[in-house]
């Protein structure tokens, strides 16, 4: 697969930040350790088509994020802080980085990269957020979807079982997969 290739898909690792990734972080994902190798792997057979997206908080939270932020003020840091940076063992991945203060991140940032109806593999964090929110407004929005389930982690096992299912539903538009099917 090359870069040239229009019809090839995009690899899109969603918020591999600390934030998700390490505690003492109350977000931290507890699997976020296992899915650093198959992303890394899947990285590698998406030369010159990886995204690595980042949350950060608004600078000034309207609507409904204003009780959000007051339940998580934890997180209302500015993005150059700690919190907010990619996680070491995948910060040198060969990617493009679109940041947004958003769940989804299927943005006009993300859209500009990748094109208006993509064929998307999701990887990241987490599951049953910001996974399960670009998988939706992707699909939503004309993309294929693939989620690789072993590469992405949940806020609990649970959780990240109740996600792809629920993902599942969305077929043919969302294809819950694994890095093997991928990679094989």
């Amino acid at each position: 697969m090359t870069a040239d290739d229009a019809d090839a898909p995009w690899l899109v690792v969603i918020d591999p930040q600390r934030i998700f990734a390490e505690p003492p972080s109350p977000w931290a994902a507890p699997d976020f350790d296992a899915i650093v190798e198959p992303v890394r792997r899947l990285a590698e057979v998406h030369p010159g088509r990886v995204v690595v997206t980042r949350f950060v908080a608004p600078q000034r939270p309207t609507g409904s994020w204003e009780p959000y932020y007051r339940e998580w003020s934890f997180a209302q840091v500015p993005d150059g802080d700690p919190l907010y940076e990619v996680v070491p063992t995948l910060r040198d991945l060969p990617a493009a980085v679109v940041t947004e203060p958003t769940f989804g991140k299927w943005t006009p940032a993300l859209r500009a990269l990748t094109g208006p109806t993509p064929h998307l593999r999701l990887t990241g964090a987490a599951t049953d957020c910001c996974v399960l929110s670009t998988a939706l407004a992707a699909a939503d929005g004309g993309a294929q979807v693939d989620v690789v389930a072993d590469a992405c982690a949940g806020s609990s096992e649970d959780n990240h079982r109740r996600a792809l299912g629920a993902m599942a539903l969305y077929a043919p538009q969302i294809t819950v997969v694994t890095s093997a099917d991928v990679l094989a």
